[in-house]
């Protein structure tokens, strides 16, 4: 769905070239889509954002609450157009894909290659967990007693990430030891996220910048495009970043963050996989395992896409399967637990 014809070509020719793929209607505007929705009944949705009359937001709105279907929203790189992409997420579509800037060769082939990952992805999420006000809560974990001397929480994540992330880490109390995620997101789309949780939160949230502190009650988000590993610098940990090779196909790589806080950290470490689609973070888990750490997943049931903790798991290197409405309560056992050990729960 999308109101330049332009476009539409381009979508659709990225997604008949796929073999699993087949393209079984357009439309040019919102009221369109809604008409075509009814009639042919698609597995998946590519809903521009921006288009006169009824835009995507509305079309959005209608068929979530009509008859829920995984839906990718086709965003602009500006900051109006990564705004309503994080509307959309929290309405419940599972991804987007933002829209190339020029019409080059390599621009619109990174474009038909992401969108094609995105529809794919978009096809095995979990219909259950389309409709948000179906739900529950999450609830802010008690945070008396915790031992968080030394500890730090990874977190990597994907497809589905930032509607999740946006119910987990406004729960967080500002005394959790300090958070690090890497999450699969473009580089023009980080910063406004990092703001929007910032202030949905106790909990400071920041973009990740090279010398950045990891603090108690603080929050490292994973720059667009660029790894993110946990380095020591004096007595203390900070953030790193840079443009090395992708790995398990990403860039900020989850496996990188991983490997790099199993160095740094130890067994002081807690690693989380959550929502997303492929293998990113199963090495990471390895490396944060053999080194004591406590290794979690989030489990089928909650994930969005049971992809990167389907294979965190399979490693054979996860302590606990979780739901994503647990996670709060049991990041904070694990602290209270050393702290009534007065040891290390490695």
């Amino acid at each position: 769905v999308d109101d330049s014809v332009f476009m539409r070509t381009i979508l659709k020719g990225a997604l008949e070239k796929a073999p699993n793929i087949e393209v079984i209607g357009t439309a040019q505007n919102g009221n369109e889509a809604l008409e075509k929705v009814a009639k042919l009944k698609p597995d998946v949705m590519t809903l521009d954002i921006e288009m006169p009359g009824l835009d995507g937001i509305g079309v959005l709105e209608k068929v979530m609450a009509d008859s829920p279907m995984p839906i990718v929203m086709i965003s602009t790189k500006t900051q109006e157009g990564a705004k309503l992409t994080f509307d959309a997420l929290e309405l419940g579509a599972v991804d987007y894909v933002p829209k190339p800037l020029a019409d080059k060769s390599a621009s619109l082939q990174g474009f038909r290659e992401a969108v094609v990952r995105a529809v794919e992805a978009a096809f095995q999420v979990n219909r259950k967990r389309l409709r948000p006000d179906g739900q529950k809560p999450l609830q802010r974990p008690n945070s008396a007693e915790l031992d968080i001397e030394g500890r730090v929480i990874a977190i990597g994540i994907s497809a589905g990430g930032p509607a999740t992330l946006h119910k987990l880490i406004p729960v967080i109390p500002p005394d959790f030891p300090p958070i690090v995620i890497t999450q699969h997101m473009p580089a023009d789309f980080t910063g406004p996220f990092a703001k929007r949780l910032d202030a949905a939160s106790e909990i400071t949230v920041c973009e990740a910048k090279t010398g950045e502190t990891l603090e108690p009650g603080k929050l490292i988000l994973a720059a667009g495009d660029r790894h993110l590993r946990v380095i020591k610098r004096g007595g203390g940990l900070c953030a790193s970043l840079d443009d090395g090779p992708k790995v398990a196909g990403f860039r900020p790589s989850v496996d990188v963050l991983f490997e790099s806080v199993a160095k740094t950290v130890g067994d002081g470490a807690i690693g989380l996989v959550m929502t997303g689609m492929g293998c990113d973070g199963a090495d990471g888990i390895r490396k944060l395992k053999a080194v004591g750490a406590k290794t979690l997943s989030q489990d089928a049931e909650s994930s969005v896409v049971y992809g990167m903790p389907k294979a965190a798991f399979n490693t054979g290197c996860v302590d606990q399967v979780v739901s994503l409405e647990a996670i709060p309560q049991i990041l904070a056992a694990y602290l209270r637990q050393r702290a009534a050990a007065g040891v290390s729960t490695g």
